[in-house]
């Protein structure tokens, strides 16, 4: 017999802007199911730098969305709102969200789940969503990554570095990336990077160019922005794409835009909570179509630095600020 659903649900509120200590454990009211969507029961959710961002004051949740932090989760279905007929009550799945993972229970939308790859725990399944349908929507949808192509990604050590370079590698791609240390640099390469670059003593202008012959890369995946920005222009070969996730580093930079013209290249970017619900349902099966394959085949893993009790938030913030990490950190109940 199915556990009861309780009316009062274990949450992680951000009780005031501010560092790490602001998040605290509280109550709310179960979450409503509206049409199209599922109630999930949370057995883990991912920690990522939106989290931290709404937590700091800096990155308010869309319009309609929880308050509650937390964009990707993974557990079982406990309640089918009406026209979200693929789902059934006890599926497990994981799931993007538009808010609200660190919950007990969590409300998205039907079309944002995913099945749990065949031979990942529901931990490991809660690592996926964010990462993954981020890399996919900024390289190889805004940037168009083409078979023969090269990619750099600058933070190959994060949670998104590490989806990016096991999925473009599983692609045929050759990946070049940079990390702040030696080890995080040799856990780049282990993952499949062909070369990883110490940003700290190394140029990787200078690197990614002799490696490629002078040509540059084809597409760059950068969440610094800032002095990067005229540095990864000239890293990039004619047609090149550099394609913008985040701003760690600030969003100005000072660009000579006769480069662009002169070698065609492009500068993109994009953020993906306010993307719509169709749009990201959309997303979401291009990612069981092309990725879930190479997951289930042992190609794409999910790399988990390491899992904090659902009470701990805050220490599990404090650690994804300290940039000591080389994967995904995450809450589990």
């Amino acid at each position: 017999m199915a556990t009861p659903v309780p009316e009062m649900i274990d949450v992680i509120e951000i009780t005031a802007p501010g560092g790490p200590e602001v998040l605290r454990p509280g109550k709310r009211p179960l979450p409503t199911v509206g049409p199209g969507e599922v109630l999930i029961e949370v057995a883990a959710a991912g920690v990522n730098r939106p989290d931290c961002f709404q937590r700091a004051g800096l990155y308010p949740p869309p319009p309609g969305a929880s308050d509650l932090p937390g964009l990707e989760v993974a557990g079982t279905i406990v309640e089918v709102g009406s026209q979200a007929s693929r789902w059934k009550e006890g599926d497990t799945v994981c799931a993007l969200t538009p808010g609200g993972g660190y919950a007990r229970y969590c409300v998205t939308p039907a079309g944002h789940c995913l099945p749990v790859p065949q031979g990942l725990s529901l931990a490991e399944a809660a690592a996926l969503p964010e990462t993954l349908f981020t890399v996919w929507i900024n390289v190889f949808e805004r940037a168009g990554l083409a078979t023969g192509e090269s990619l750099l990604v600058q933070g190959g050590s994060s949670g998104i570095g590490v989806a990016a370079i096991q999925l473009a590698r599983a692609r045929g791609h050759r990946v070049f990336v940079t990390a702040g240390s030696t080890d995080k640099c040799a856990a780049c390469e282990a993952l499949g990077a062909e070369r990883a670059i110490n940003y700290k003593t190394e140029d990787f202008v200078e690197i990614v160019k002799s490696l490629t012959q002078g040509r540059g890369v084809d597409v760059i995946l950068d969440m610094v922005g800032g002095s990067y920005i005229p540095r990864e222009l000239r890293c990039l070969a004619d047609d090149g794409r550099l394609s913008l996730i985040a701003f760690l580093g600030g969003s100005r930079a000072e660009v000579d835009f006769n480069d662009v013209l002169r070698r065609r290249l492009i500068i993109t970017g994009s953020t993906l909570r306010p993307r719509s619900v169709e749009f990201k349902s959309r997303v979401a099966q291009a990612l069981e179509h092309q990725v879930w394959p190479h997951i289930e085949l042992g190609k794409l893993k999910a790399i988990i630095h390491r899992r904090f009790p659902f009470t701990h938030a805050g220490e599990a913030h404090a650690l994804m600020e300290s940039s000591a990490h080389v994967g995904k950190i995450l809450l589990e109940f």
